[in-house]
């Protein structure tokens, strides 16, 4: 409906500029939004005011000139009117609105599906916790936020791949094997100092012991560092094991896991700082390499290889980045935790370094999540191994809360995540609000079923006998829909998709209970029916973007 009211304003601009009474044939481009307050209209423009400096005149006659030469072929305008300094308002028919519903019901699970993308391949990496132990509810929110936009993209037209990176390499993983290793000594009776830099959790004595099972006193008969290594080994995989199990409870499937140890067996790490040297964009100085990253908006140069010859993670990030886009895709995505900030630049600055266009490289942030327990806080401390897991929250609370809480809010900001809210099968739980709006339409219709009602699809005449406020604003709400996702798509912010759906359920349940579906008047019913069948399928189609269920009971 939007982009038919920007073209009967550009035709009408065309005309009135034809007709001399708009001077320039110069204008921007046209805007066109639903106004806050509903007696200005369905929608309004502020073209007149925004093309008044180009035009030369005042907003009100460019205004009065584009409404004299308004042509509406299709028969959508009830009135138009001009509002304030310059505004236009369109009212549109009641009548005009009634299509919807026939597309909704001729697209359905493709409702809300565009070619935004054309195409364009796009790889979304999220999560990436190195595999030093457990998911935490943190890396749940990250999860939900990348899988969500992964599958906004593609429903918009975007080949999208999702990735998980697995930093199986470096001081972290030395430092997992030298923790799992002392438990290991511990558990054969040896005195030990277990250092603070290594990890507390319950779970590396579960490794421990699981080793000490295996091998027995055999890891004593070693090398220490041959030992170490292999406790990290054995350890990392465990742990990448488990986090594929939770992320799989958790409804997440990656396309690809990819190991950063795998850049130096392959010697792409070594290969890239080579290219770089060449460009002289990495340099030596006091022993040590490091990346020119102040030349590409860095606050100072990082260093790459330290000067004992071991890389940073920096090196092998570099290399990771090339590497995805010599894969061939178009852009690529990066769901990283707040406290990755600074790291932007200057991943930001090998990609640009690169030769490719910096627009191609986003990161989106995600802000921690408080986790409650009937508005209190929960305590949690990683350092000292006491954190709630991601598989605990979903164990408790279900997949589908857990997904769905997460993106209540935008991932800029924090969340506060309450665990009995998210229990409660009431209203005040917004995942079961809008979840009971599906179940109870699949109620409505089973009993329309009863009655003897089979067809429940479009039909003009009986469409054409919802005429109510709710039905109408009903209509509205989910023609709105695809623009909703393809908004979600360009900011990469699947939020948007969750609040549409309470917007939209809190229609239903203001129509509902207003209103009955199933009335004495058989034409009615089955306009109705057509109707809340529609909200249904929009309902679905927006929870499975956020990778929740839409249920037939509750």
């Amino acid at each position: 409906m939007k982009d038919k009211i920007k073209g009967i304003i550009e035709s009408s601009v065309l005309r009135a500029h034809k007709s001399k009474e708009l001077p320039s044939a110069e204008f921007p481009d046209i805007e066109v939004e639903v106004p806050k307050i509903a007696s200005h209209g369905d929608f309004s423009t502020n073209i007149a005011m925004v093309a008044a400096s180009v035009q030369k005149m005042p907003p009100r006659k460019i205004a009065e000139a584009i409404l004299k030469h308004i042509e509406d072929p299709g028969h959508i305008l009830a009135k138009t009117e001009i509002a304030g300094p310059g505004f236009i308002n369109f009212f549109i028919s009641t009548g005009a609105w009634h299509p919807v519903l026939r597309k909704i019901h001729q697209e359905d699970v493709t409702y809300g599906a565009s070619n935004l993308g054309q195409g364009k391949k796009i790889q979304v990496e999220f999560v990436s916790s190195n595999p030093t132990g457990p998911l935490h509810v943190g890396h749940g929110r990250g999860a939900a936020v990348g899988d969500s936009v992964a599958n906004i993209l593609r429903c918009c037209g975007y080949d999208v791949q999702k990735e998980y990176y697995i930093n199986d390499s470096g001081r972290q993983i030395n430092t997992l094997g030298q923790s799992v290793y002392l438990r290991y000594k511990a558990l054969l009776g040896e005195e030990i100092q277990f250092p603070q830099e290594c990890y507390q959790g319950d779970y590396i004595r579960d490794y421990a012991k699981d080793i000490l099972d295996r091998k027995g006193k055999a890891l004593l008969d070693q090398d220490e560092a041959q030992s170490i290594l292999f406790c990290a080994r054995f350890a990392a995989r465990r742990i990448i094991s488990e986090i594929r199990k939770d992320l799989s409870d958790f409804g997440v499937e990656f396309d690809n896991w990819f190991s950063e140890q795998s850049l130096y067996d392959t010697g792409k790490v070594s290969a890239v700082v080579e290219a770089f040297k060449d460009k002289h964009i990495i340099y030596e100085k006091e022993g040590a390499l490091w990346f020119k990253t102040t030349d590409f908006g860095d606050e100072k140069d990082r260093v790459v290889v330290r000067q004992n010859g071991q890389t940073t993670y920096f090196a092998s990030d570099i290399a990771y980045h090339m590497d995805k886009f010599a894969r061939g895709f178009d852009r690529v995505i990066d769901v990283w935790g707040a406290d990755h900030h600074g790291y932007i630049p200057r991943v930001t600055g090998a990609v640009e370094a690169s030769g490719l266009s910096r627009d191609r490289f986003n990161v989106i942030l995600v802000q921690l999540v408080n986790l409650l327990r009937e508005g209190e806080p929960i305590a949690m401390s990683t350092r000292a191994g006491e954190f709630v897991t991601l598989n605990e929250v979903v164990k408790e609370v279900g997949r589908d809360a857990a997904r769905f809480i997460f993106l209540t809010r935008h991932y800029d900001s924090p969340l506060d995540f309450d665990l009995e809210l998210a229990k409660k099968k009431t209203n005040d739980n917004p995942v079961f609000y809008v979840q009971y709006v599906h179940a109870r339409i699949s109620s409505i219709l089973r009993k329309g079923r009863e009655r003897g009602m089979r067809e429940f699809g479009w039909d003009k005449t009986a469409a054409e006998m919802l005429q109510e406020p709710e039905e109408l604003q009903l209509i509205k709400t989910m023609g709105r829909y695809p623009e909703v996702v393809e908004d979600s798509a360009k900011y990469m912010e699947p939020h948007r998709i969750t609040f549409y759906l309470m917007e939209l359920a809190s229609c239903f349940h203001a129509y509902y209970n207003k209103h009955r579906v199933l009335t004495d008047d058989p034409t009615l019913s089955k306009a109705r029916l057509c109707l809340v069948l529609a909200v249904q399928k929009v309902i679905r189609n927006g929870l499975s973007l956020l990778g929740v269920s839409a249920p037939d009971k509750m």
